[in-house]
This record gives C-alpha cells, structure tokens and sequence, in this order.
C-alpha cells in the first residue's frame, strides 16, 4: 500500500470514527499517523528530477506575497493591474503554467508579488503541480487567496465543512492560514521519560494523549509544558516543528458581476476585500489592507545639519529597534553606535535621544551619531 492510499485510509477512518471522550485517543493516534505520511509525501525524491522549465523565484523586494487560487479566478489580472509585469491572462483554466513574478511599489517599499500557477484538488497530492505551487507559497510572508465572487460559497465550503478546499490543501502540506504558533514548550531529552505539565485546565488534550502522540513519533523522553488550551492537532505542529504560521486576505474578484447585498456580505467576512480587476475597483483599499497585514515600517534617514531624506526610506518589521536599522544601513554601524535622535510619533518630544533598543514606527525619522 503506497503513502497515498495510507493517507486516504486514515482520512476516511477518522471521518466515520464518533467524536466523543471514549475515542479521543484513538483519533489523536490517527492523526499523529496522518501528519507522520503527509510529511513523508512532501519529502523530495531521491530520483534526479527532469529538467523543465524553473519554477521558484529569487526572493527579492521587502516582502513577498503569494497569490493562489483556483484557475480562471483573475490572478494574471491582477498581477498585470498591480505590477508592471504582464501576465498572460485569458478566459480558459490553467493559462498560467509557472510561478510568474511582478513588484508593487507602494509607500516607498518593493513588494514582490508571485502569481502562482491554479490549485485544483488533490494538489498537497502532488496533481496540477500542487506540490510546486505550495511550496512557493511557503516562503510568502503574505498569503492573497484569490476567490471568484460568482461562484459563492462554494470555493469556500466543502461540502456543509466550512473550510476552504484551499485552505484544507495548504493545511495538509503545513501552511497555517491566519493562525498563531500554539504555546508549547516541547524538548525531547536523553533520558527520565516525559514530564507533563501545564498551567491552564486543558479541555481538549490529556497528559495520556500527549503520552500515545509521542510514542508515535518514537519519542520517549521529552519535556512538554502546555502554556494554553491546546488541541492534539496543534500538539502535533510543535511535534513536526516545521509548520509555517502566516497571515491569509481573502479577495473575491469580480464583485461587479453579483448584487450589492451579496458584496457587503463578503466584505464583511473576517480577513476578507471584495474587488474587481476588470473594473479596478476597491484596488487602492486592498493594498492599504495588503500593508497592515505585512506589518512594514517605513524609516527615514537624516544627517547632521541637513534635511530628512523622504526620497528613500528605510524599510524594516513593525516592532523594530534602532539597532535594526543600524544593521540595515551598515553592518559596523552598531559598534560604532554613540545614541540616536528621533522625529516621529515612537518618540515623547522631538528630537529624542535614544538608544539601541529603541523601538521604531512608521514614518520616524532617525539621525544616528557615532563614537
């Protein structure tokens, strides 16, 4: 039986196992199994690969956004609209074949925006070139799902599931959609067995549980702290360790076909922008919503004497210090470093004499003096 049809296994058996206290551990060993072989399917093979045409991109610019969604939905529109990279862009499925990308430009900072190929069903499996596509998508700081507003909700439901067929295929291979890292601490040791312990009433996950989980991946000697209410799914992320937490804009494209009660109630889901490419509307709100969820800061330099440079801007994380921006403009700068002056909203009064671990926000501006 191949990786696959285990897979498939698994998946229907846990589909006609009853929720309930008498089989929580039996479906927390299932899904400890179908995490381990998803794992195993997303391992590259050790056959040379052919050569075709090069699929990932350099990361280049401040960020990096991944466009994904099924095919025909206006990913090469949008990505033509926004950029000033064509994309070929036609009415029939599958007209874009690889990973094209473009850059936008906006307040000062080069975003790069990847229009990816469409995801049909079954591409975690590998079908479609899914397994490239999710790949790429795993090294976009934002996710933009590209979803067709004609089509209602069936590209969001599967079935009465309310999860995406996106969603359910990016989760599959790792990809966290809109969620934070669950927090628990997790050590595997040499030797004394595990040690549970957590500092909130679980409800969803017991020290028996974590025990069969850990057995199942062979670990037995290791140090588990729950520091919140877990469930054995997100138990299992910090066993594999290598899953991915990034934030997801839902965009329903071609808003203008479809009535005006049904706009504002998808604009009104959570993480969600309604817009359309052939008649460019609600763009420059997009980008504005695209801004917030990258969390970029914009810095501005000032030398001694003269007046700030808004020509070009420092781009960094939200949340960074000044010894950031030092590393930004020279490596040596931060040995070197005396204090900072700062104009800006981060600052009581300006100028304000700073330090290194001085945190910056948009739009300050910084003069920084030397030894």
């Amino acid at each position: 039986m191949g990786i696959l049809e285990k897979i498939s296994e698994i998946e229907k058996e846990i589909a006609r196992t009853q929720k309930n206290k008498a089989t929580e551990y039996h479906l927390g060993l299932l899904k400890a199994k179908l995490a381990k072989y998803r794992a195993q399917l997303l391992e590259p093979s050790k056959s040379a690969s052919s050569k075709g045409e090069g699929f990932d991109v350099m990361k280049s610019g401040d960020a990096r956004v991944a466009l994904i969604g099924f095919p025909s939905v206006g990913k090469s529109t949008f990505l033509s609209l926004m950029t000033s990279t064509a994309s070929e862009a036609a009415s029939y499925e599958f007209t874009t074949l690889t990973c094209i990308p473009g850059v936008i430009e906006y307040k000062g900072a080069n975003i790069q925006l990847l229009d990816l190929p469409g995801i049909i069903e079954g591409a975690a499996q590998g079908k479609g070139r899914g397994r490239q596509v999710i790949a790429v998508a795993r090294t976009a700081d934002v996710v933009i799902m590209m979803l067709d507003a004609t089509k209602g909700e069936v590209q969001r439901l599967m079935g009465t599931l309310p999860r995406s067929l996106l969603e359910k295929e990016l989760e599959s291979v790792g990809i966290r959609l809109n969620k934070h890292k669950p927090n628990i601490y997790f050590k595997p040791k040499k030797g004394g067995g595990i040690s549970f312990n957590s500092t909130v009433t679980l409800t969803q996950c017991s020290e028996k549980l974590v025990q069969l989980i850990l057995h199942e991946y062979k670990i037995f000697n290791a140090e588990v702290l729950f520091r919140e209410d877990c469930s054995p799914d997100e138990f299992i992320d910090v066993i594999v360790g290598n899953r991915v937490y990034m934030p997801c804009l839902y965009v329903y494209n071609k808003i203008d076909q479809i009535s005006m009660e049904e706009v504002d109630r998808l604009a009104r889901k959570p993480n969600s922008v309604v817009i359309s490419c052939g008649m460019k509307l609600n763009l420059d709100y997009l980008l504005e919503m695209l801004w917030e969820y990258l969390a970029l800061t914009c810095i501005y330099t000032k030398k001694r004497g003269q007046r700030p440079d808004f020509t070009d801007a420092i781009i960094l994380r939200k949340g960074a210090s000044v010894e950031h921006v030092c590393h930004r403009i020279h490596r040596s700068l931060a040995s070197q470093f005396k204090y900072a002056l700062v104009w800006g909203t981060s600052t009581k009064y300006s100028p304000q004499r700073v330090g290194l671990t001085h945190t910056m926000e948009h739009e300050d501006v910084i003069q920084i003096v030397k030894k």
